[in-house]
């Protein structure tokens, strides 16, 4: 059996590595689908926000539910690690597109866009 590990890297912003104990990949944000509304929201409710044992209505998991933008946004700290280390979502895997989308939002700012 062989294991590994990820270490964490810096946020170098929009553009900038993925950080957070997301491996430190850096990820080229420049046309990247990247807005909450069109892109970010979609993903997070079909795979992230599915049930109370996930973080549905009712979630005591991580940040808790994860149902609206500043629930999101105000989760963005934990979220980006997860996603990028593959933690999240429990059940499952993100395409690395849906990844990119999601750690490019935060790298921009977690703009309500």
């Amino acid at each position: 059996m062989v294991s590994c590990s990820k270490s964490g890297g810096s946020d170098g912003g929009a553009g900038g590595s993925t950080g957070g104990g997301g491996g430190g990949t850096t990820i080229d944000c420049t046309g990247i689908a990247s807005a909450f509304a069109a892109n970010v929201n979609p993903i997070i409710q079909s795979t992230c926000a599915t049930d109370a044992s996930c973080h549905g209505a009712g979630s005591a998991n991580g940040p808790g539910p994860l149902l609206t933008y500043t629930q999101i946004s105000s989760a963005s700290v934990l979220i980006k690690p997860a996603v990028a280390s593959g933690t999240m979502p429990k059940t499952g895997t993100l395409t690395t597109a849906q990844k990119n989308s999601i750690i490019c939002w935060i790298n921009g700012g977690a703009l309500n866009n």
